[in-house]
């Protein structure tokens, strides 16, 4: 078979493959898996911080119409393995959170299932607790290794002494907020437990890896891993928060197996996603920088406070990017963790990188303003040659090229550098810049077939899409490579039948799927050429990185903001990114994902921010009511560009991840913006009116 003047299918704007079933209400998601006979499962939540269940009773619950069973410590069965703490559900009387699962009814409607959790009553010996996060704690302690298993620590030179003898120096402390990830499809399982033979576990599950989950939930209950199905075709959005399995997933297991033959479904309420689903811990940076009057940094350090869950250990890598950012002699990180009587926190969009970038990235616009330097000739001045650090060589690197190319775009020439000197109307105008960078994650394992299936070629691996193009991209990839139409090729992916895949996470899917893809294409056309037979198929395995070079994806972010000179108020009507993050294999869904983490990095700055109350040790926002997302009002004009780079050493595709690149730098541009609109450095976020007015009161002439 020869296509003549078929053009490539990497890099054109073809459309999402999965929107038409979307958009119709067709495409079916974990918590419509098709059920004849689905029971319900709610769960009950502990209503302390700490200590343990002394009393639970169920007569109540079990003697509605309509109950199938209740769970508790003494009745559910007990797990193969207890190892991690978050999900050893229901195996002891032990609270360690507010919002921790204590009993679990299943029933025969949703409704009677939440009627029945309402009425368990549950006593309880309560012990003191702590939720509090302070940097002056006597009890931090520096973790083995930061996510995913960076050094906790590092140091380079002498900061102390480079930093007495700095000409300019900064030395701030920056806060980020706890932030919930909160995907619009919530937390959903589906289990049915088929007991014929050794039995065979079944899982509809919003996940952001299939396989992942298989090999948890098999670990977990002493299956082998060929006895679990994990089936996920549609995410609902996940942020990092379904990346790893939750107890919601464990629950649906453990009730599906208490009434076998039935499927049992569960899907968290928005409020128990506040306690159960992960979370982005709160972060405290002090950020010290010293330079020479020319603006070259001779002293860089990061010292970073965060809390994690006693229960278990999650240390966010908040300065690991500082790491790499920018060059100098001499340069020191640090992580100390707080453990608190708190929920697990987890992966959020940018793990490291999106909370890691704020402080220093203010940092360098406040040493910029005191050197009376441009801040993006700042950054320029600090260009590493090498990756610092490493000293390896930077497969690619063009900040200088996004600085540059955003500059032009966004009209930096015409600021004027002063602070609050330009207005309209009531309103204080202003502009910031912050550069952004990801690194190229590609996960050690996955598979992928290539098969020619009634005169289709199918393109099979058990990834996920988030939501992210998935479905589209991949076949694309395997067009290129097979050297036939897209129109050609179908891909099949969100189920465990297929091929092994990793988690849809750090950036990495089209990094390591595209590379398993190629690769199975490859071998499909070296072992068939061009004319394959009904059933002929091939498959293909993703190879190690070439760790010969430092591969990382850059960007740089420009916001306007405008400050209300009466109330305070901030808004930010124009955010421009510009990235360089290798070849972009789909235009229209690259765009969507650049979009959509600016976005979410603008709710990060202005609105997000989960209060948890101290004294009771659960976030009383825990609701779209009062935890605020950046809603259609809030955005209004983002422009998302990338610069033409292919870099050959990252994969086949000459591709960089680009889902989370988006997020990282656009809080730290706003804060920017901000001060240059009015004068007030906003050091701790969210950036609300409260934390400006003071300043605006002040002005000459009120």
């Amino acid at each position: 078979m020869t296509f003549p003047n078929e053009p490539e299918a990497v890099g054109r704007d073809l459309p999402r493959r999965d929107g038409a079933v979307k958009v119709l209400g067709t495409a079916a998601y974990a918590g419509e898996a098709p059920s004849a006979d689905a029971a319900y499962l709610h769960a009950v939540q502990a209503t302390i911080a700490r200590g343990r269940v002394t009393e639970l009773d169920t007569a109540a619950a079990e003697a509605l119409d309509g109950v199938v069973a209740v769970l508790t410590p003494a009745t559910a069965e007990r797990l193969a393995s207890t190892e991690d703490r978050e999900l050893a559900v229901l195996q002891d009387e032990e609270v360690a959170f507010r919002g921790q699962v204590v009993a679990l009814v299943v029933a025969d409607s949703s409704e009677v299932a939440r009627h029945a959790a309402a009425l368990v009553r549950v006593g309880y010996a309560q012990q003191a607790h702590d939720a509090e996060l302070r940097a002056d704690r006597d009890d931090l302690y520096v973790p083995e290794t930061v996510n995913p298993d960076f050094p906790a620590d590092t140091a380079e030179g002498d900061v102390d002494t480079a930093m007495a003898a700095a000409e300019v120096t900064v030395d701030e402390t920056y806060t980020t907020a706890m932030y919930h990830n909160n995907p619009m499809e919530p937390h959903a399982t589906a289990a049915r437990w088929d007991p014929a033979g050794d039995g065979f576990l079944t899982l509809w599950d919003s996940t952001q890896g299939v396989h992942p989950t298989r090999a948890v939930l098999a670990s977990l209950f002493g299956l082998d891993e060929e006895r679990v199905r994990v089936v996920c075709p549609y995410v609902g959005g996940g942020f990092g928060s379904k990346g790893q399995p939750h107890v919601n997933v464990v629950l649906a297991a453990m009730a599906a197996r208490a009434v076998p033959g039935r499927a049992v479904r569960m899907a968290l309420t928005r409020q128990q996603m506040f306690s159960l689903a992960g979370y982005r811990t709160p972060t405290i940076q002090r950020c010290r920088l010293g330079a020479d009057r020319g603006g070259r940094l001779t002293a860089l350090a990061v010292d970073v406070v965060e809390q994690t869950s006693r229960i278990k250990e999650f240390a966010e890598q908040t300065g690991v990017p500082a790491r790499m950012m920018y060059a100098s002699a001499n340069r020191r990180t640090t992580h100390r963790l707080a453990a608190l009587d708190v929920p697990v926190p987890s992966w959020m969009r940018a793990p490291g990188e999106c909370p890691g970038m704020f402080g220093p990235e203010v940092a360098l616009d406040e040493l910029a303003e005191r050197l009376g330097l441009d801040p993006i000739e700042l950054r320029i001045r600090n260009e590493p040659e090498v990756e610092p650090g490493s000293g390896k060589p930077f497969s690619s690197r063009d900040l200088v090229g996004c600085l540059r190319e955003g500059a032009v775009r966004f009209g930096w020439s015409e600021r004027d550098p002063r602070p609050g000197v330009r207005r309209h109307g009531d309103w204080l105008v202003g502009t910031g810049v912050a550069a952004s960078t990801y690194p190229v994650n590609r996960m050690p394992y996955s598979t992928a077939t290539i098969r020619w299936e009634g005169q289709r070629y199918v393109a099979e691996i058990g990834a996920a899409d988030l939501g992210t193009g998935t479905w589209t991209t991949l076949a694309q990839i395997a067009a290129d490579t097979l050297g036939v139409p897209v129109a050609l090729v179908d891909a099949r992916i969100g189920d465990t039948d297929y091929p092994v895949a990793s988690v849809a996470g750090g950036s990495s899917g089209m990094t390591t799927w595209g590379s398993a893809v190629v690769e199975a294409a490859r071998a499909f056309r070296d072992k068939y050429g061009d004319e394959p037979q009904d059933g002929s198929e091939a498959s293909g395995a993703v190879g190690p990185p070439d760790d010969r070079y430092a591969m990382h994806a850059f960007g740089a972010q420009f916001a306007e903001a405008h400050v209300h000179a009466d109330t305070g108020e901030v808004r930010v009507p124009r955010l421009l990114g510009v990235f360089a993050a290798g070849r972009i294999i789909n235009p229209r869904t690259a765009r969507s994902q650049f979009i959509g983490g600016m976005t979410m990095g603008l709710s990060m700055a202005l609105h997000e921010n989960s209060v948890l109350d101290p004294r009771t040790g659960h976030v009383v926002n825990h609701d779209f009511a009062e935890y605020h997302i950046a809603a259609n009002a809030d955005v209004e004009e983002i422009e998302a560009h990338w610069l033409p780079e292919h870099d050959p050493h990252v994969n086949a595709m000459g591709s960089k991840g680009i889902g989370e690149i988006g997020i990282v730098g656009t809080a730290a541009a706003v804060s920017n913006a901000v001060w240059h609109a009015c004068g007030v450095r906003v050091r701790d976020l969210p950036i609300t009116l409260d934390k400006v007015l003071h300043a605006l009161e002040e002005r000459p002439g009120r």
